[in-house]
């Protein structure tokens, strides 16, 4: 059984860990959206199964399209959460928890930040084409919109279930049905499998 505060690999300490992963999310999620925003147009799809689509979309929000907030307050709050987590994952490291919980914060963490650089640099450093034409990097500050007004971008679609609801059934007889409808990045998927993590195996060191 894992001890509290030691990784599962000697030279890997749980600060090195952390930092790895937060560096493999990053890069992985800045990868993929860099590819899809200079090789596809805005909500350009491309069929990969029935129920998996790599649909490009951008959106001002919060994760997997939803808006509610102002665009600049919206960053600004990621950027303080960003700030938060970064510091309750250095003091769970130095309180020795669990590998797992740091793995978790880390996943979240990291995240977070990717869809940061998005909300930050992107109005800055890409055009803003019509369609269908692809977007492509221009001088620093010339881009689409202005520091901390960019656009997050967007890309995996899964319609695992795309139907009609029953003529019968009350109120939605008819409607079209599709589960799961959320467009998402892999930040979201981190973010999404971190915290979900957490409340699954960390609950009661959440509480506490």
């Amino acid at each position: 059984m894992e001890a509290e505060g030691k990784s599962s690999w000697g030279w890997l300490t749980q600060g090195r860990l952390a930092l790895l992963i937060i560096f493999l999310v990053l890069v992985i999620d800045q990868w993929i959206k860099i590819a899809v925003k200079t090789h596809m147009y805005l909500h350009e799809s491309i069929r990969v199964t029935d129920w998996f689509y790599i649909l490009f979309t951008e959106n001002p929000g919060m994760a997997f399209g939803w808006e509610f907030f102002d665009k600049l307050f919206l960053t600004s709050f990621r950027i303080i959460a960003v700030v938060v987590i970064a510091y309750l994952l250095y003091r769970s490291i130095r309180k020795g928890v669990p590998t797992g919980f740091v793995v978790c914060l880390s996943l979240v963490l990291a995240g977070a930040a990717g869809n940061i650089i998005d909300c930050v640099f992107y109005g800055l450093i890409f055009n803003n084409p019509p369609v269908p034409f692809t977007a492509h990097f221009v001088p620093f500050g010339t881009g689409y919109e202005s520091l901390f007004h960019g656009r997050v971008v967007d890309m995996f679609y899964f319609p695992i279930i795309d139907t009609y609801w029953p003529e019968w059934m009350p109120w939605v007889g008819g409607e079209h049905f599709i589960f799961f409808s959320p467009i998402f990045n892999f930040a979201d998927a981190a973010i999404s499998c971190g915290i979900i993590a957490l409340l699954i195996f960390y609950h009661k060191r959440i509480s506490q």
